[in-house]
């Protein structure tokens, strides 16, 4: 790989691309917060916000977007796509305040032929007369070749007769898409070196897609064969397999080409997290950089290692965005996992308990019970038969629920010695039991947390009767944490969740020093 550094623009098209993801359709007010966060926050060159004509929410966003950018500093960083249409996608995009089109033509002699029914020279009028009206009105004109790498590889004479007519007419960038994701890394480098070295004054731009897999692999291709920019989005979004993921490519191309780009770091999750939860689209567990498994150590050996001397870090660090790594606790863990996760909890033991605890945790890990730090302690307390995490106990409780009838939970717990018995309802039994407790935990000066996620699932191919597990995610003042629990019933799952949450924190209030 190349070790002279170079400076390489990357072009964000969540907005656009990225919005053609099945069952993802942006608000306006999400489409803008989404905006600021990639410009401002995560520092990406040039956004790609919407496609010209859509929809009047459409314009709405596009114009907000625009007088924010104006007033920040980020005028003409904010691009639109638009078509072939002479005035109306212009006039459309100065409405907006824009200032940047990206017109959409057709980059395969096949593409021109049967779906516009047009001769090249044909198209290349309409793409001249559009081209010419948006310069005459002050834009910014970019060009994409949709389905270039097939018009390539099946017509190249008609892309290299397309680039000579439109070579010299004031395009800024030539954008190149992988518009199917069909091509190789071999052949992205040949394909684009050749168009770099026909048309060395062109800047390029590479549109990959992701549908073999290979999308981050095709854009290092792309820049060792000397493209200006690079397209991609927050998550992968896009259609079908998806676009280059922005925090693959971002990380690859400093990591293992040297190089220079604007991007923010630091900034990758939070954005990723933001997308998610406009999008409905969840991340993998397992998704590089941003997935929530992927600073975590699962093997003892991995643990010990790292223990002993950072033998199995990286550069690839959770530092560099704003995480951190963990060590997992099940059937894999050793001594050095649990001593990782005993210190991250201040917890100290001796090495007879921690030998009992390890046990304990090597045998839930054999029943695919999933161990979080925050089960630790439960786990030692049960282990070693302490009562430091038994504030609350629950004695007895009855939850019915019925069809188009509100959902009742009768309970009766013990917190720290004295017993009560209370009552709720609710939209579920959960919700019930959580009414019911709350009232509980009234004298007690104790609310629960707000809950910002909440999960249930079985094993895979797991059958009617299989154990339940729940895992529910609580926003404790800014500092999210989980806490789990298995039951044969899912609402009973949740249940002991929830008195997890609460041990705890009674826990905590319980070991907390006490002011003077």
């Amino acid at each position: 790989m190349s070790t002279n550094s170079r400076t390489l623009q990357l072009m964000d098209t969540t907005l656009r691309d990225g919005e053609q993801t099945q069952g993802v359709s942006f608000t306006p007010t999400e489409k803008v917060t989404i905006a600021k966060a990639l410009l401002q926050s995560l520092r990406v060159d040039r956004i790609e916000v919407a496609s010209a004509r859509v929809s009047q929410g459409e314009k709405e966003a596009v114009s907000n977007i625009n007088q924010w950018a104006k007033q920040e500093g980020f005028d003409g960083c904010v691009e639109v796509l638009g078509f072939v249409d002479h005035t109306k996608s212009v006039d459309w995009i100065l409405e907006t305040g824009g200032r940047v089109i990206n017109l959409l033509t057709k980059g395969s002699e096949k593409h021109c032929r049967e779906q516009l029914g047009k001769t090249l020279e044909q198209h290349t009028a309409d793409i001249l007369q559009t081209v010419n009206y948006a310069l005459e009105k002050g834009l910014t004109v970019n060009v994409y070749l949709e389905d270039w790498s097939n018009g390539y590889q099946n017509s190249p004479e008609y892309v290299y007769q397309l680039m000579e007519n439109l070579r010299y007419v004031g395009i800024h960038h030539f954008m190149l898409p992988d518009t199917l994701g069909v091509l190789s890394p071999e052949e992205v480098f040949v394909y684009l070196n050749d168009m770099c070295q026909r048309y060395p004054e062109a800047h390029f731009d590479f549109h990959p897609h992701n549908d073999y897999g290979l999308a981050t692999a095709n854009v290092m291709a792309a820049v060792r064969a000397g493209v200006s920019a690079i397209h991609c989005t927050v998550n992968c979004l896009g259609e079908r397999a998806g676009n280059a993921s922005i925090a693959e490519v971002a990380v690859v191309l400093r990591d293992k080409m040297n190089i220079a780009l604007s991007i923010n770091e630091s900034h990758i999750v939070r954005l990723s997290n933001m997308v998610e939860n406009f999008s409905g689209k969840r991340v993998s567990a397992n998704a590089p950089i941003i997935g929530a498994d992927v600073f975590t150590q699962t093997a003892g050996i991995h643990a010990d290692g790292d223990q002993k001397g950072g033998l199995y870090k990286t550069k690839l660090g959770p530092e560099r965005f704003s995480r951190t790594r963990s060590y997992a606790l099940g059937k894999m863990s050793g001594k050095a996992s649990l001593k990782k996760n005993l210190e991250q909890l201040e917890l100290d033991l001796s090495e007879e308990n921690q030998k009992k605890v390890l046990e304990r945790i090597v045998s839930l890990g054999d029943s695919k019970q999933i161990i979080t730090t925050d089960d630790l302690p439960f786990i030692i307390a049960d282990v070693l038969e302490s009562k430091n995490y038994q504030h609350i106990k629950l004695l007895n409780c009855s939850i019915t629920s019925g069809l188009d009838l509100e959902s009742t939970a009768s309970i009766r717990v013990n917190v720290k010695g004295t017993k009560h018995i209370a009552s709720g309802s609710g939209n579920g039994g959960f919700d019930a039991f959580i009414d019911a407790i709350n009232k509980v935990m009234k004298h007690h000066n104790y609310t629960l947390p707000a809950l910002r996620d909440y999960e249930v699932r079985i094993p895979r191919g797991g059958n009617t009767n299989a154990l339940t597990e729940c895992v529910i995610t609580w926003d404790c003042g800014g500092e999210l944490r989980k806490t789990l629990a298995v039951h044969a019933n899912q609402v009973f799952a949740g249940v002991l969740a929830a008195l997890k949450m609460i041990n705890m924190q009674l826990h905590e209030q319980t070991t907390a020093p006490q002011e003077k």
